[in-house]
């Protein structure tokens, strides 16, 4: 079994390549919440769904796919994340056969 810990949490995204702060923050803050047992959910626009985290490389970076919706059609896709340092995470979410996008994400803290 991987060990999700250094990625486990709740993180706000606050920057993505493809859409503005309007869209991506227009329902909810946008965010991705990761499990340390290789799970999670996440939310950006009009766009929620569930992550199955398939593994850590050898380079730090996690591989997941997903799947949800998106304006309540059906959506699935991957993507990865990878640690810019402890508390910034960068990534890219991917829709099968569809839109790509990079973001940022700030770990939120209690």
């Amino acid at each position: 079994m991987e060990d999700f810990k250094q990625f486990e949490g709740l993180w706000h995204i606050y920057e993505m390549e493809l859409w503005d702060e309007d869209y991506f923050n227009m329902e909810v803050p946008a965010f991705i919440e990761i499990t340390s047992k290789g799970a999670g959910d996440f939310q950006f626009g009009l766009v929620s769904g569930y992550l199955d985290i398939d593994e850590i490389g050898g380079d730090g970076r996690m591989e997941f796919t997903w799947s949800g919706n998106d304006e309540c059609d059906e959506a699935f896709g991957s993507g990865w994340l990878e640690l810019k340092d402890k508390n910034t995470l960068k990534g890219k979410i991917k829709f099968h056969q569809g839109d790509k996008s990079k973001f940022l994400a700030k770990r939120v803290t209690k």
